[in-house]
């Protein structure tokens, strides 16, 4: 997938066509039928002759409770933010892939798989194709172990299988992970016919061999500043847990980091944003260490 390209100009008529409609007029109103992992077998990120320096990037939104306003902020205004971040920071030939994580053990979709995109009509329906449940359990913690279950086993990249180069995992949401997905409970969602259950060590550890993977806490909610959750994803993931105060700023924080970590310098990548969006993206990157994210001088990240 990603074989076409995309445009700022064609976004923005987009981005109109959806003034005054609702976000069920936007969203699939139940599992499409096109992101029902069930027997899943690759998701493929693949070069081409528009694109041959593919650089797979996975969005996995948590679409319980509140956290559905995230894809409806990214449809409705933020796309292009991401996406002409990413091209005017050194991120030729990005491909992104919507997804969609909910509660494995209290939802109807708890997993929703996109596919890999560069142009702007494919990213825009891979977004509006996710089903806003807003289920989740209520027990501070959703089903985002399976978004490192099914990068790490079922997908296909061609910037790590060709050039060595790890794509990037973010997932988004404001509670921890649940820790473990029973036998059954997979075979029940992904069509295996054998399985073991799994932990989020686990799968965390082969999404990684291929991904760059992170968390974007968003610590704006009920959960703000709750030391157990942002405790678990400290622990879990260290530098790359990034902690953010303003969801509207997601799209600018997830292209930033790619870019940063491709070369970029972030004050050069942040002051093309207004000053909140710029302090919250900084804010977040800056608790970085400092041996994986430089602020200051020419160049930005160099390794991970």
């Amino acid at each position: 997938m990603g074989y076409t390209s995309w445009s700022s100009d064609a976004y923005s008529h987009l981005k109109s066509s959806y003034s005054g409609k609702s976000a069920d007029q936007i969203f699939s109103s139940g599992m499409n039928a096109a992101m029902n992992p069930n027997g899943l077998v690759f998701r493929e990120s693949r070069d081409s002759d528009a694109h041959p320096n593919s650089l797979a990037i996975a969005v996995f939104l948590d679409v319980t409770g509140s956290m559905g306003q995230i894809p409806e902020m990214l449809i409705r205004h933020k796309l292009g933010s991401l996406m002409d971040t990413l091209l005017a920071h050194g991120v030729e030939d990005p491909q992104v892939m919507f997804s969609a994580i909910g509660d494995h053990h209290t939802d109807r979709a708890p997993l929703q798989m996109g596919q890999f995109e560069s142009g702007t009509d494919e990213l825009n329906e891979c977004l509006s194709k996710v089903y806003l449940e807003g289920g989740g359990g209520g027990q501070n913690m959703e089903s985002y172990l399976l978004a490192w279950l099914v990068a790490g086993r079922h997908t296909s990249i061609d910037c790590y299988e060709k050039r060595g180069h790890k794509g990037f995992l973010f997932t988004i949401g404001d509670e921890k992970s649940w820790d473990s997905i029973a036998a059954d409970r997979l075979k029940d969602l992904m069509g295996y016919a054998q399985t073991d259950p799994i932990t989020d060590a686990q799968v965390l550890a082969q999404a990684q061999r291929m991904y760059h993977v992170f968390h974007i806490h968003i610590n704006e909610t009920g959960y703000k500043d709750n030391p157990d959750i942002i405790g678990y994803w400290k622990k879990l993931l260290g530098e790359r847990a990034l902690i953010l105060d303003n969801h509207m700023a997601v799209a600018e924080l997830i292209a930033s980091t790619v870019a940063v970590i491709n070369g970029a310098n972030l004050d050069k990548v942040a002051a093309e944003f207004d000053a909140a969006t710029a302090n919250s993206v900084k804010n977040a990157l800056m608790k970085v260490h400092t041996g994986v994210l430089k602020v200051g001088g020419d160049s930005g990240v160099v390794r991970l």
